[in-house]
C-alpha cells in the first residue's frame, strides 16, 4: 500500500496462508466453499503473495475473540509455523480485536478481505483520483483498527504534567490525524466530482452518447474495451488488472461515434468503504446513456457474479428499470466447448439485449455493436435539415444540441443530417414551424 504497511516484501514474495471460513450447515449464497477459496487465492496472488496453503474451514458460529474455536486456532497455528507463513489472508471481515488476537496466536500478520482488496487497489491505482480514493478507503478502514496497542503512551498528561487530567492518548492522537487527513481527501475528491461533472456537461454539448462497461473483476471488460476502441489498456487474466476508469471515442459501422468508458471491476462482498470511496468514479455508470454488463460466461459462478454486480449497482442508486434495460455481454465463449458455445450463441439470439462473444477473438463483437447502435438510436431521431447559411443561430443550436452526421453546403443553404434526442427534435420542429408562420 502507499499508505500503511504493505503485506508484500521488497525481496522475495511473502509466504501466505489463505483461509475461507464457511458455515457447517451449508454455504451461504450461490457459491461453493471451494469456489470462494479459489477466488480469494486469486486475490492474494494479485499482489504477488506466495500462497503456500489454502483451506476452507467450517465453523458453527464466529467467536468474538478469535473467530475460530480454540482447537481450530491451535491446529491452524501449527500449519502456519510449519510452513513459515508470514501473512494469513482471512476471507471475510475481522473485528480489530479478532485480528489482533489471531496475530498474537499465530505470530504472523493477519489481513481480512477488506484489507486484502485495499492492498490490491493500492497497487493498481495510477491516477491522482484513484490514489485519493484508495487512501480514503484505507484510512476509513484503518481508523476502525485503532485498538489499544500503545498503552505505555497513555500516561501522557495535559498541561505541564501536574495540572489537569490525562492528556491525549496515542490512539486519540492517531484517530485525530486520520480524521484530519480524511477531511482533506474528501475536499480534494469533491473537486474531482465537480471536474467530472464539467466533463460530463462538455460531453453532452458534443454530444456523443456514453456507453459504460461494468462487470465482475476479470470478466474481460478491458479486453473488450481494447477490442472496441483499439486502445492499449492493460488487460491480464488477473483479478483487478485495471482500476482507474478510461474513456475512448469509438466509431460504429454506421459512422456514428460514442464514448466508451471502462470502469473498475466488482467482486463479491465488496467492502462498503470501497463502494463509498469509488462513488465518484462509478457515477460515470449512472450517467451513461447505455450500460453494458460484461460477464465471464465460462466461469462456474457466472450467475452468482451477475447477482453481485447488480447488487452493487443497485447500492449505487441505479434504479431497477435501468438495471433491467442493460445490454448483457456473455464473454469468453472461446473458452467453452463447441456444444456449450453453440448453446450460448443460440440463447443470446432469442434473448433481448444480449450478445454472446469473445473479446479475445472478436467473434460476436459485431452483434454487440448493433445492439449499442440500436439502443442509442432508440432515444434519438435523425433529421435531414436545410438551414440558410445566414441563420447562424439555428446552425449553432443544432451543433450544440445534436450530433451533425453530415453536412453539405451550396450557395445559400447548409444541408445537414443531424441526430437529436427525441425532446430536442420536437423542440426543433416546433421552432421551425414557428419560424415559418
Amino acid at each position: 500500500m502507499r499508505n500503511g504497511t504493505s503485506v508484500t516484501s521488497i525481496g522475495s514474495p511473502e509466504r501466505a496462508f489463505v483461509l475461507h471460513p464457511y458455515a457447517k450447515q451449508g454455504h451461504v449464497g450461490q457459491r461453493t466453499a471451494e469456489a470462494c477459496l479459489e477466488e480469494v487465492v486469486g486475490l492474494a496472488r494479485a499482489i504477488s503473495l506466495d500462497v503456500r496453503l489454502a483451506e476452507a474451514v467450517p465453523i458453527v458460529r464466529p467467536r468474538p475473540a478469535t473467530y475460530f474455536g480454540t482447537g481450530t486456532v491451535e491446529s491452524l497455528g501449527h500449519m502456519i509455523e510449519a510452513d513459515e507463513v508470514g501473512v494469513t489472508v482471512f476471507d471475510g471481515p475481522l473485528s480489530p480485536v479478532q485480528q489482533r488476537n489471531l496475530e498474537r496466536a499465530w505470530k504472523c500478520k493477519v489481513i481480512d478481505r477488506t484489507g486484502l482488496i485495499l492492498e490490491i487497489f493500492g497497487e493498481r491505482a495510477r491516477t491522482k483520483e484513484g490514489s485519493l480514493q484508495v487512501e480514503l478507503a484505507h484510512l476509513s478502514y484503518q481508523r476502525s483498527r485503532l485498538v489499544r496497542s500503545w498503552t505505555h503512551l497513555e500516561r501522557q498528561r495535559g498541561g505541564f504534567g501536574f495540572l489537569g487530567g490525562p492528556g491525549e492518548t496515542q490512539i486519540e492522537a492517531d484517530r485525530r490525524l486520520i480524521d484530519e487527513r480524511i477531511v482533506r481527501i474528501r475536499r480534494e475528491l469533491e473537486k474531482v466530482v465537480r471536474t467530472r461533472g464539467l466533463h460530463r456537461t462538455a460531453r453532452r454539448r458534443v454530444p456523443y452518447p456514453v456507453v459504460a462497461l461494468v462487470g465482475y473483476t476479470n470478466a474481460g471488460k478491458s479486453t473488450l474495451f481494447n477490442r472496441l476502441a483499439n486502445a492499449g489498456v492493460y488487460a491480464e487474466d488477473q483479478l483487478f488488472a485495471t482500476l482507474d476508469p478510461t474513456m475512448r471515442a469509438v466509431r460504429l459501422p454506421s459512422g456514428r461515434r460514442f464514448i466508451l468508458s471502462d470502469t473498475v471491476g466488482f467482486v463479491s462482498s465488496l467492502p462498503t468503504t470501497l463502494v463509498a470511496a469509488f462513488r465518484a468514479t462509478l457515477e460515470e455508470v449512472l450517467e451513461a446513456d447505455v450500460v453494458v454488463h460484461v460477464r465471464d460466461i465460462s466461469h462456474p459462478d457466472a450467475e452468482a457474479q451477475k447477482t453481485d454486480v447488480l447488487g452493487v449497482l443497485g447500492e449505487l442508486g441505479m434504479e431497477e428499470l435501468r438495471l433491467a434495460a442493460m445490454i448483457e455481454v456473455r464473454n469468453k465463449i472461446d473458452r467453452l466447448d463447441a456444444q456449450a458455445r453453440a448453446r450460448q450463441v443460440e440463447r443470446a439470439l432469442h434473448e433481448p439485449d444480449t450478445a454472446a462473444l469473445s473479446a479475445v477473438t472478436g467473434e460476436g463483437v459485431s452483434t454487440l455493436l448493433d445492439l449499442i447502435e440500436h439502443r442509442i438510436n432508440a432515444t434519438r431521431r435523425v433529421l435531414d435539415i436545410d438551414v440558410p447559411l445566414t441563420d447562424g443561430a439555428t446552425l449553432a443550436w443544432l451543433y450544440r444540441k445534436g450530433e451533425v452526421l453530415s453536412r453539405r453546403d451550396d450557395e445559400s443553404l447548409a444541408h445537414l443530417q443531424v441526430g437529436l434526442d427525441a425532446a430536442d427534435a420536437a423542440r426543433f420542429e416546433h421552432r421551425a414551424a414557428a419560424a415559418s408562420t
